[in-house]
């Protein structure tokens, strides 16, 4: 028996050749589509990151603060604003002089992950009360959550060169599978007797999603928001690599010239920016009508 192993006697799938054909065409037919979408992008990422970066750390801190009272309580919010939990991390953020690259990486992850809820929700929606829908988003979803992350990266850069635009595209489509799934699975869980009762009293289609549907699916809505945010926030660092600014410029910069101080420094600011991004959204679900409904029970 011989040795040889038969390789390459298959015809070969241009694959790569396809794919590299389908970014000419839309680049040469809605390039001016990208250009818009470009504008847009870059003006909100340096009007929110102005903005953070223009405070003082101290105002700011206050402001986050704020938000944690509102969102989670007194003693939330309390911590934020007399120097314990967040607040802590935020101080040790403007010691390592990393504040105004955290700010430009929450920037980034608060308008990548704005849109990619807003096309979450709507075709999580959709692919629940549609079958047909669900059928189709699934294996698009599938596809794009095992889909490695740099790989994203790969297309964004040929329509929108380099910097920060490219790092929010490619964001907003990581993100999106979460949000999507969860979603949907939050609108089927809803109790169907639920919907029945809503449909007996002559309630319409939208009526009965938004005052029946929504509301009782909310904590699985927003537990995909909070998985948005995080995986925005995963891949916001992960942008650095193709000239993105802040804390994912830093970490790609220290990794390539090896300069492990600086790693760490950022890396830090990484973990404190997703610890209160994680606290305040998950926190979301718990203000629904489920979540104080769930919280009444437990204390009674």
């Amino acid at each position: 028996m011989s040795d040889n192993v038969l390789v390459g006697d298959l015809p070969q799938i241009p694959v790569g050749t396809w794919f590299k054909a389908i970014i000419d065409w839309l680049q040469g037919n809605i390039g001016p589509f990208f250009d818009f979408v470009e504008t847009v992008v870059n003006g909100a990422i340096t009007g929110l990151s102005s903005a953070l970066t223009w405070a003082p750390w101290p105002v700011l801190l206050v402001l986050f603060a704020a938000l944690g009272w509102w969102l989670r309580g007194w003693k939330f919010g309390l911590g934020s604003a007399i120097g314990v939990g967040s607040a802590i991390g935020f101080a040790l953020i403007d010691s390592l002089r990393e504040f105004p690259s955290a700010m430009q990486t929450l920037s980034q992850v608060l308008i990548s992950g704005v849109v990619a809820v807003a096309i979450a929700v709507p075709v999580g929606i959709a692919a629940a009360r549609n079958e047909t829908v669900s059928r189709i988003v699934k294996p698009v979803l599938d596809f794009m959550q095992t889909l490695p992350a740099f790989v994203y990266l790969i297309p964004v850069i040929f329509f929108f060169s380099i910097g920060a635009v490219p790092g929010v595209v490619a964001t907003v489509v990581f993100s999106l599978p979460p949000g999507v799934r969860l979603t949907e699975l939050g609108i089927r869980q809803v109790d169907p007797e639920m919907v029945e009762a809503g449909e007996a009293f002559g309630s319409p289609p939208r009526r009965i999603l938004r005052e029946i549907q929504i509301p009782l699916a909310m904590p699985s809505i927003m537990a995909g928001i909070n998985q948005i945010i995080m995986l925005s926030l995963s891949m916001v660092v992960i942008s650095g690599m193709v000239g993105a600014p802040g804390l994912g410029a830093e970490v790609y910069a220290a990794v390539t010239s090896l300069k492990l101080d600086l790693g760490f420094n950022a890396g830090i600011s990484v973990v404190v920016l997703a610890i209160y991004l994680d606290r305040l959204t998950s926190s979301l679900g718990a203000r629904s009508a489920v979540g104080r409904a769930l919280r009444r029970a437990d204390a009674a």
